[in-house]
């Protein structure tokens, strides 16, 4: 049968029984398992064999990375393991791997299923759809796949790819069955520890099987950050510098039971609990450069200024992702070739901050004067000195080695900053399809509702730590300043020491008990009704394909007919209060598809695709939720969008695939996506009467929000090469390689700009890898880059950008015997260090580095 996406689901397979059970229901024919079944015993090179004889064999252009080979990789969440495959990138977060971004298009434009269920990304307080990768263990998944071109029978919401993430089966092997592994390591920058387990079990006697499983990674990073808030005709407006100690882990849990009375019949039950963690302490001090009361000049190279106040930012944050996903289902085979499968799933999603911040700012003659060499932009050289003197005639005094970070003021305040976004989703699929003749006709449908609520990021409720004396909490930042020094391989000028942000978390959260116990803090006011979002979104879908084979080659065609719904409630706030506002949105959608597969040869492929998709807003985007200033002129409102439009692309993809022997393949393909609609931030004329109340026209008002621009083209073609040089004598015949490059251009326009650059589109990008496996060694080097891309598009024509990066990884694993194999893992080599800036190099808005990672451990089975 025909979902392509299924391709993937028989490469962590043992057996013929357990490559059946993986595959989505309708998805891989039984003519992809021709002759004798693909066995991965746990080389690379099997494994690699596998992923290429599943990519020949399937419906639609598709990319496939095996458990085995996660396993041989440093990788610890799904993310890492992704960015092995061609035109793929990763973004990251402190060096760990988060979004994946599929052909240079934005991160949105991507979306994920989990044993063929759909799935949405609820990240940032639903400012995106994007999915959150770091929060999924790679070891929780026996396969995945990236579909970039698309059949009917998957979700529509795909512009340039939809990944399935893959499970384990129990009926897999029969009798018991026990994996694991156990790793210790450290990080190079702060010397801080790291560590990982993973453990499954799994038993099974043909009939009925059961698979327990869970997984734990934890890392305790120092991050060495530099960043410029912006820059002005003079230079450099601020020097932010921050040190970040942060402790990470990722957390995983899932069980599968699964019943096979007689052959063509199963039912199964999976559950998945899997959660991202981030206890984070930041140090940050802002030079504010620009200050009325800074006396001196300022410019790009260089700068003298007398009495710079200091802003001094302290908290320890509470960052968490939870999924709980859970399906019950059932799979039919009749031998007269009907197939049947029915999926019911409940999935809930919680994306929590809690990022309680502690500012407290100099004044007078405690800003010290300074002298700063911004040669290389990217360090600034603060040398400071103290400030002398009263009003316009004071000047530069004596010259310091480090700021008294006992004597900041302490007349500061706090910022409860925090975000929530919580999604339930219910999923009824069911597919259908029956083979005739040289045929395969399937159809099915898919429901989901999808309840979700939550506040974008809210910083408005600000309370002052000179309160504390009234509660008898007096706040003194004196006492949290320790002995140690910052760990920083950056240059500054002087030196800083780090603050017990622990001990003041507490101190403040007992505080602000006390404060609203006396009626001086109301914790209501953290989230302003503004930030706030409550949708329903309702999507009923149906599809029919056809598959017809011949001599050489097959088409599979169909059509896939979507409606969906959407309630959204939110609150307007004005001067005279607040307003509730709804709105909605109902459409209908057809999406066709077909794809096309001519075997030029035995081993030469060519494809063909077409396909329409569709990418829609955020959830914080598309919110009702606004602030309203009716004393500005004209008006001004911030909040979201709701008579956003979803994005629609119609797309085509092409490849010519050599597959060689021993597994191998070299391939180039090729695709274009004409996008209307595409989303942009802007600030511009409402234009309608969703924001009018008590008699007042605001449709002239100027919304700062996301738009819909009007057209866009994504383009792009990929190289790849995968080969073991099982021709070459021994023991050379255990060296192979993996690469693949991506060249990709794209833009997008809108009513009064053309050309804009897309976020996150790399011109290129490199993944390449050699190995070497024989005599129990398995050994690989891997290499990633990607160059310069748009982060952030911060108005029509300009934004801030991110630097390309390379990142090299090694990987050994040793057998010592068929149970038992000892690994070591350096990640990082390069020592990357990760930049922002805004419009060329020379303005650096943010520049970070992670050091180098090592991990050492043993991998067990029994």
């Amino acid at each position: 049968m025909m979902f392509a996406g299924a391709a993937l689901l028989a490469l962590a397979a043992t057996s013929r029984a357990e490559a059946q059970q993986m595959a989505t229901p309708a998805a891989m024919e039984e003519d992809a398992f021709d002759g004798e079944a693909i066995v991965v015993t746990g080389s690379i090179a099997t494994a690699q064999a596998a992923s290429v004889e599943l990519k020949r064999k399937a419906d639609n252009l598709i990319d496939i990375v095996a458990a085995d080979s996660v396993g041989r990789f440093a990788d610890q969440n799904s993310a890492a393991a992704l960015s092995r495959l061609p035109a793929v990138a990763v973004q990251r977060d402190q060096g760990q791997e988060r979004y994946i971004q599929v052909r240079g298009a934005p991160n949105r434009w991507t979306s994920v299923s989990i044993d063929g269920v759909p799935m949405i990304g609820v990240d940032e307080g639903g400012t995106t759809r994007a999915y959150r990768f770091d929060a999924v263990p790679a070891v929780l998944l026996s396969a995945m796949a990236v579909n970039k071109s698309l059949t009917s029978n998957l979700q529509a919401e795909a512009i340039v790819a939809n990944i399935d993430l893959r499970t384990y089966s129990p009926l897999a092997k029969t009798g018991f069955d026990l994996q694991g592994d156990v790793g210790y390591g450290f990080m190079e920058l702060g010397d801080k520890d790291q560590r990982q387990a993973s453990l499954r079990a799994s038993w099974s006697d043909g009939t009925f099987g059961v698979v327990v499983g869970g997984s734990h990674y934890r890392r305790k990073q120092t991050t060495d950050n530099r960043e410029v808030g912006a820059y002005d005709a003079k230079g450099p407006t601020e020097f932010d510098i921050r040190s970040y100690q942060l402790e990470r882990e990722n957390n995983g849990l899932f069980g599968a039971i699964e019943y096979e009375p007689v052959e063509g019949q199963r039912f199964f039950i999976r559950s998945i609990y899997t959660e991202f963690k981030d206890d984070e302490q930041r140090n940050q001090y802002e030079f504010d450069l620009d200050s009325s009361s800074a006396i001196g000049t300022r410019g790009f190279a260089s700068g003298d200024l007398v009495g710079v106040p200091v802003v001094s930012t302290f908290n320890y944050g509470e960052y968490r992702t939870r999924n709980y996903i859970n399906t019950i289902g059932g799979e039919y085979e009749s031998e007269d070739g009907l197939k049947a499968s029915v999926n019911l799933n409940y999935t809930r999603t919680e994306n929590t901050t809690y990022l309680p911040l502690t500012q407290l700012r100099t004044s007078g003659n405690a800003s010290p004067s300074i002298h700063y060499d911004a040669s290389d932009p990217r360090f600034p050289i603060i040398s400071l000195y103290s400030t002398v003197g009263t009003g316009a005639s004071r000047t530069r005094g004596a010259s310091l080695t480090a700021i008294d970070q006992t004597t900041v003021s302490s007349s500061g305040i706090v910022i409860p900053g925090m975000q929530d976004t919580f999604s339930d989703s219910y999923t009824v699929k069911a597919d259908f399809s029956k083979a005739l003749g040289a045929g395969t006709l399937s159809g099915g449908f898919l429901y989901a509702d999808r309840d979700i609520s939550g506040f974008t990021f809210a910083t408005s409720n600000i309370v002052s730590l000179a309160s504390g004396a009234s509660v008898g909490q007096p706040f003194s930042i004196g006492k949290y300043v320790t002995s140690k020094p910052w760990d920083t391989n950056f240059p500054l000028g002087f030196s800083f020491n780090q603050i017990d942000n622990v001990a003041m978390r507490r101190d403040v959260d007992s505080l602000l008990a006390a404060l609203q116990a006396a009626g001086l803090y109301d914790p209501a006011k953290n989230v302003p009704a503004a930030n706030r979002y409550r949708l329903n979104e309702k999507t009923l879908a149906g599809y029919v394909m056809g598959k017809v084979e011949f001599e050489g080659g097959q088409v599979v065609a169909g059509v896939r007919v979507e409606h969906f719904r959407l309630d959204n409630v939110g609150t307007a706030v004005t001067a005279a209060g607040t307003v509730p506002l709804s709105a909605q949105q109902s459409y209908t959608d057809f999406f066709p598809s077909i794809n096309a597969r001519f075997d030029l040869t035995p081993d030469l492929v060519f494809r063909i695709a077409g396909q329409r998709g569709i990418a829609r807003p955020s959830f914080g985007e598309i919110r009702v939720g606004s602030s309203i200033n009716d004393t500005n002129s004209p008006g001004t409102i911030s909040g979201g969008n709701p008579d956003l439009k979803p994005e629609y692309t119609w797309g085509v993809d092409a490849s010519l695939e050599y597959y060689l022997s021993g597994g191998g393949l070299a391939s180039v393909s090729a695709f274009h996506r004409w996008v209307d609609n595409v989303l942009y931030q802007n600030q511009q004329a409402v234009g309608s009467d969703l924001y009018d109340s008590n008699g007042v026209d605001r449709s002239g008002y100027l919304l700062t929000s996301t738009f819909n621009g009007t057209s866009g083209r994504l383009y792009g073609v990929e190289f790849n090469y995968q080969q073991q040089f099982s021709f070459l004598p021994s023991p050379l015949d255990g060296f192979g390689v993996q690469g693949n490059i991506a060249l990709l251009g794209g833009h997008f326009d809108t009513s009064t700009a053309k050309k804009l650059p897309f976020q996150g589109l790399s011109d290129t990008v490199l993944n390449g890898s050699f190995y070497y496996e024989k005599y129990g060694l398995s050994a690989r080097v891997s290499y990633q880059w990607r160059s310069d891309w748009l982060d952030t598009l911060g108005g029509l024509g300009s934004g801030e950008y991110r630097k390309g990066y390379d990142n090299l990884d090694v990987s050994v694993r040793y057998a010592v015997n068929d149970n038992l194999t000892l690994f070591a893992d350096a990640t990082n080599l390069t020592d990357a260090i990760y930049m922002a800036y805004e419009d060329d190099e020379s303005k650096p808005t943010e520049v970070e580095q992670v050091g180098r990672r090592y991990m050492f451990g043993i991998r067990f089975a029994l």
